[in-house]
């Protein structure tokens, strides 16, 4: 039995704790504070209270020696109606605003909402800040003309602000918003000055628009100046243009024939200087081929000559062998060789002799005659010889007459002369 009483304690004391905890643990919400009541508590300014307040969070009320109170920061609005209300000149106003006020959430203000308003339901919150604010406001409308107070409302919002802030501060509140709805006097001064200022506005507006339609006259009348002159500048552009045109068209034209000359020119130079490599070609070519053909004919020239020279030699080396080898008869083999040139050269002698007639006259002897002419003839060939002999130093006739006599095998007798005197005419 002892066994489940220990813990039946235990369990019974733990859920007494649990309440105990739960029943004085308060949580505050985001718009309400706190103020846990019955200890003391030192503020930064150095004063005393006997509360400490808690702003979101939770705090935890020590039984029986705190008291926890809630103070609500919600919104409170408030509508605003004064009658009666002078303003500056003494003219009575009548003024509809809202506002919304709230508890101030900071210190000082806090503290002077605590001392001032805790307890207290939102309607009775209410009730003082709307008292408040219309002592504010017929302090404000005093201070004020109605032509202020109509025409610069936000003006006349600002000055009750500043007015409320101070009284409004000192009880714990705080002015939010305040909007001035509507400003009326039963006198029918802001009628009359708002149609004063209504006939003003018109008369005004006529005016202007007097003037606006003045300024419409001239400014049409301006337009149409502006659009002759406007197309007035549009023909002489056109003009211009034109004859910009025509000049670029010219210039176009003229560019375009020197264009066509330049290139005829040259194409005329390309073909006089086609022409010119052409002739210099055939030219060229033609003394080019004429050089080699030249060339071909010397060297063909050249190498006849050296094979004629080189025959020549092998010739005349065939002659010496011959020479050598005939040893006694190498005289009458020259001779041999010699005889056809010498008859050639006995030849050229009276070659070039042309007789058409001969006159021959005799003087009487029978020797001046035709046997004179022969033997003139005859007489260049002994001096052909002699000719030789002196040049050469090659005796033909001493030769001659050498191969004569070794050939010759007796002495014939010599016949008897002829007479002088047979002489033919």
């Amino acid at each position: 039995m002892e066994l489940f009483v220990i813990p039946a304690i235990l369990i019974l004391g733990f859920l007494a704790v649990l309440g105990i905890v739960r029943a004085n643990l308060k949580i505050c919400q985001p718009n309400e504070v706190l103020i846990f009541s019955g200890r003391k508590r030192k503020l930064p300014d150095g004063a005393v209270v006997g509360y400490r307040i808690i702003r979101g969070g939770r705090g935890f009320r020590i039984p029986i020696i705190e008291k926890v109170d809630r103070l609500p920061l919600n919104t409170i609005p408030i509508d605003l109606t004064v009658k009666n209300a002078y303003s500056k000149g003494g003219i009575p106003l009548t003024v509809r605003a809202i506002a919304n006020v709230k508890i101030a959430s900071n210190e000082p203000e806090l503290n002077n909402a605590v001392e001032r308003l805790l307890g207290k339901t939102l309607d009775e919150i209410q009730v003082i800040a709307k008292e408040t604010l219309e002592g504010n406001l017929r302090g404000v409308l005093a201070s004020l003309t109605p032509e202020e107070v109509n025409e610069d409302r936000l003006k006349f919002a600002k000055e009750l602000l500043e007015e409320a802030d101070n009284d409004l501060s000192a009880l714990g509140l705080q002015l939010d918003t305040l909007k001035i709805q509507s400003v009326e006097d039963d006198a029918g001064y802001l009628d009359a000055i708002g149609r004063q200022s209504t006939a003003n506005i018109i008369a005004a507006a006529e005016v202007v628009e007097a003037s606006k339609r003045e300024q419409a006259k001239l400014a049409e009348a301006e337009a149409e100046r502006a659009i002759v002159q406007a197309q007035n500048e549009v023909r002489l552009l056109k003009a211009r243009l034109a004859a910009q045109a025509e000049a670029e068209e010219a210039k176009v034209a003229v560019a375009a024939q020197v264009a066509r000359a330049r290139a005829e020119q040259e194409l005329a130079e390309q073909e006089i200087l086609l022409a010119e490599k052409r002739r210099r070609a055939e030219v060229v070519v033609a003394a080019e081929a004429e050089r080699k053909a030249k060339e071909e004919i010397a060297k063909g020239n050249a190498a006849r000559i050296l094979e004629d020279g080189h025959a020549e030699v092998e010739v005349l080396r065939r002659k010496l062998e011959l020479w050598q080898q005939a040893g006694p008869d190498a005289e009458r083999l020259f001779l041999i060789q010699m005889l056809p040139d010498i008859l050639r050269e006995v030849i050229k002698t009276v070659d070039h002799l042309k007789i058409d007639r001969i006159t021959v006259v005799d003087s009487g002897t029978g020797r001046a005659g035709v046997p004179a002419v022969f033997n003139q003839i005859a007489g260049a060939t002994p001096a052909l010889l002699e000719s030789l002999k002196a040049t050469t130093g090659i005796d033909i006739a001493g030769m001659l007459g050498r191969a004569a006599a070794d050939d010759e095998p007796a002495a014939v007798p010599a016949k008897p002369a002829r007479p002088e005197g047979d002489g033919a005419s």
